[in-house]
C-alpha cells in the first residue's frame, strides 16, 4: 500500500507540478538530476528524478492536493496547496499555489501566498504584483502603491497607469484619495512620466478634464512623442468641447502612429460622434488592414459601414465574425437587423434565433417574436418566451416586459393587461413594467390608473424624463389640469432637452393653452428631428390655427405619405374642417 502511494505521488509531481520552475530542497539548491544516456546505448536512458525533500506533512497535503484536483475538487487541491505552501515555505510549492489560486481567482489564498513569497523572497517582482493587486481589491490603495513603488525600485513596470484606470471602479472618496496618493508619489519620484500620466487620467475620471489637460502640458513638453498621454490628450480636448481641435489633433497622430491602435480607435469613435461616418469608416478600415485580427475592430468597422448603408461590406464583416467565433451574438444581431430590412424574414429570424447572451439578447428576443406572431405564430412565440423565462428566473422581468408588448401590439390588450398585473405583483417597483401598464391603461380610458402607475415611478426617480412626459402628455389631452402638464414636462425636458418627443408634448401643452406662437417654436423642432405623423399632426393643427393653412396641408400631406392610413391626422383634419386642398 505504501508502495503504490510513493509511485502515485511521483506520477502525479511529474505531472502535476510540471508549473513549478523547480522543485528545491530546503537549502535551495536544485536537485533534479538527469543521467545522460551513455554513447554506446541505442535507446535514451530514462531520466531519473529525484524531487525537493520534504516533511512527511508536506508531502501528505501535496499528494492529497493533486488526488482532489484529479478528482475535480480544486477547492481542496487550492486549500492543501497553501498550507503546503506555508509549512514548507518552498519557493516551488508557493510559485506553483498561486498559480492554482490565481486560476480559481481564490483572492484570498493569493493575499496569503503573496505575504508569504515576500517573506521568503522580499524582491521578488511577482510577488509584489500579487499583493498590489490584492490590496486594490480591499480598497487599501496606500499599501497597493508602497508595493507598486517597491516594483519600480527593483527596475520592474509598475503599471501605475493601470491602477489609475481602474479608480473609474471606485467611489469618489476613494478616487480623490487615491489622486492625493498619487500627488504624494509625484513628489518623491518628479521624473517619472508614469505617475505624471497617471495623476492626468485620475483627474479626468474625477470630473477635472481641463486639469488633466493642464497636467499633461508638461509632460508632453518634455516626452512628446509619450503615445498614452497622446490619447488622452485627444480624449480630453474633446471632453472639455474642443471639438474641432481634437479631430485635428488625433488626425494628425493617428499618422504619426499608426501602430497605436488605441489612438485609432478614440479617432473613429469621435468621427462617429461627430456624424462623420464616412470617415469613421475609412479610419476602421485603415486599423482593420493593420491589425486584422482584432474581432473588435471588425466589429466596429461593420457597424459604421451598417450606419452607412454600406451594407455588404457589413455582411462580410460580420460573417466573419461568425466564422471566427468572436462576437457570434452581436453579429447575429446585425445580420438579423439586415435581413429583416430586406425583408427576408426567414433567414432574419435563423439569425435572431443564435442571439443567445449580451445586450443585443433581449432586443433580438423581441423582434424575433414580433416576426413569428407576423407569420401568423403568436401562440408559440408567446410559448417560446415562457420557457425561456421559466429556464431565466433571475431576469424573468424582462421576458415578462416583452409578452406585454407582443401581446398589446397584436390587439391583445386584455391579455396584456392581466400579464402586466402578474408581473406586477412579483416586481412591484420595476419602473419598466410600471410604464407598460400605465400605457395600457391610458390606451383603454383607466385615466387614473395610468397616472398612478407613472406617479409610482416618479415617486422613485424623480427626474424620470419618460414617466414625467408621460404623464404631462397624458394630463394634456385630458385639458383639465394643463398647467401641471405643464410643469410636469418642463422637468423632463430639462432631464432631455433634445429629445423630440418631449418638444412635442411642449409644443401640445402650449397650444392646448392657448399659447400658439410659444408652441409653434416646439412643435417645429420636434417635427424637424423627428416626423412621426402624431407630430405631423400637432404642428398641422398649430399651424392651421395661426392663420399658416397651406403650410399646415403641407405638414399633413407629408405625414399621411409616410403613413397613410394614420388616424390622428384625418381625426385632426376633420375636427378642423380641414382639407389637404384649399
Amino acid at each position: 500500500m505504501q508502495k503504490t502511494a510513493l509511485w502515485l505521488f511521483a506520477s502525479l509531481l511529474g505531472l502535476g507540478l510540471a508549473g513549478c520552475t523547480s522543485m528545491t530542497s530546503q537549502d535551495g539548491h536544485d536537485e533534479t538530476q538527469a543521467r545522460p544516456a551513455s554513447s554506446t546505448d541505442t535507446t535514451t536512458a530514462p531520466q531519473k528524478v529525484k524531487y525537493a525533500d520534504f516533511e512527511p506533512e508536506v508531502l501528505y497535503e501535496l499528494l492529497t492536493a493533486e488526488i482532489a484536483a484529479q478528482r475535480g475538487r480544486y477547492d481542496v487541491t487550492l486549500a492543501n496547496y497553501v498550507r503546503a505552501a506555508k509549512q514548507s515555505r518552498d519557493a516551488g510549492v508557493i510559485k506553483r499555489a498561486m498559480r492554482i489560486a490565481q486560476s480559481l481567482n481564490g483572492d484570498n489564498a493569493q493575499r496569503q501566498l503573496a505575504d508569504l513569497w515576500l517573506e521568503t523572497d522580499p524582491d521578488n517582482l511577482e510577488a509584489h504584483r500579487v499583493a498590489a493587486l490584492q490590496a486594490i481589491k480591499r480598497n487599501e490603495l496606500q499599501t497597493a502603491l508602497d508595493h507598486m513603488e517597491k516594483i519600480m525600485e527593483l527596475g520592474g513596470d509598475a503599471d501605475f497607469d493601470s491602477l489609475a484606470a481602474m479608480a473609474a471602479n471606485l467611489p469618489p472618496e476613494q478616487q480623490s484619495e487615491l489622486l492625493n496618493l498619487y500627488r504624494k508619489l509625484e513628489t518623491r519620484h518628479p521624473d517619472n512620466q508614469e505617475i505624471h500620466y497617471s495623476i492626468a487620467l485620475l483627474l479626468k475620471i474625477t470630473g477635472d478634464p481641463k486639469a488633466a489637460l493642464t497636467q499633461l502640458k508638461p509632460l508632453l513638453d518634455r516626452q512628446p512623442d509619450f503615445q498614452p498621454a497622446l490619447v488622452l490628450k485627444g480624449d480630453l480636448l474633446y471632453e472639455t468641447g474642443q471639438k474641432e481641435a481634437a479631430v485635428q489633433f488625433l488626425q494628425t497622430n493617428t499618422r504619426r502612429y499608426p501602430d497605436n491602435r488605441q489612438m485609432g480607435t478614440l479617432y473613429g469613435r469621435i468621427l462617429v460622434s461627430e456624424g462623420d461616418l464616412q470617415a469613421a469608416q475609412d479610419e476602421f478600415q485603415r486599423l482593420l488592414e493593420r491589425f486584422p485580427d482584432t474581432p473588435g475592430l471588425r466589429l466596429s468597422h461593420a457597424l459604421v459601414a451598417l450606419e452607412n448603408g454600406d451594407t455588404e461590406v457589413a455582411r462580410e464583416d460580420l460573417t466573419s465574425l461568425i466564422e471566427q467565433g468572436h462576437h457570434t451574438s452581436e453579429a447575429h444581431y446585425y445580420l438579423g437587423r439586415i435581413a429583416d430590412q430586406e425583408g427576408d424574414i426567414e433567414s432574419a429570424i435563423g439569425f435572431y434565433e443564435n442571439v443567445k447572451e449580451g445586450s443585443h439578447f433581449f432586443p433580438a428576443l423581441a423582434r424575433l417574436s414580433a416576426l413569428r406572431a407576423d407569420l401568423g405564430e403568436l401562440d408559440q412565440a408567446l410559448a417560446h418566451i415562457h420557457q425561456l423565462r421559466g429556464k431565466n428566473p433571475g431576469r424573468a422581468d424582462n421576458f415578462w416586459l416583452i409578452e406585454i408588448n407582443l401581446l398589446a401590439s397584436n390587439d391583445r390588450r386584455e391579455q396584456a393587461l392581466k400579464a402586466a398585473n402578474t408581473a406586477i405583483e412579483a416586481y412591484p417597483d420595476n419602473a419598466r413594467l410600471l410604464y407598460a401598464r400605465a400605457m395600457l391603461r391610458d390606451s383603454k380610458g383607466n385615466t387614473p390608473g395610468a397616472e398612478r402607475d407613472l406617479r409610482a415611478i416618479i415617486d422613485q426617480q424623480p427626474d424620470n424624463a419618460v414617466a414625467l412626459n408621460a404623464l404631462g402628455y397624458i394630463l394634456t389631452n385630458q385639458g383639465g389640469r394643463l398647467a401641471e402638464a405643464e410643469e410636469l414636462i418642463r422637468r423632463a425636458l430639462a432631464q432631455d432637452k433634445n429629445n423630440p418627443a418631449i418638444m412635442d408634448s411642449m409644443g401640445w401643452v402650449l397650444y392646448r393653452q392657448g399659447r400658439v406662437d410659444e408652441a409653434l417654436t416646439y412643435l417645429q423642432a420636434a417635427y424637424d428631428n423627428f416626423p412621426d405623423p402624431e407630430v405631423a399632426a400637432h404642428l398641422g393643427e398649430a399651424l392651421w390655427t395661426s392663420g399658416q393653412r397651406d403650410k399646415a396641408r403641407r405638414i399633413w400631406r407629408d405625414g399621411l405619405e409616410r403613413k397613410p392610413d394614420d388616424t390622428l391626422i384625418h381625426k385632426t383634419m376633420e375636427r378642423l374642417g380641414a382639407g389637404l386642398t384649399p
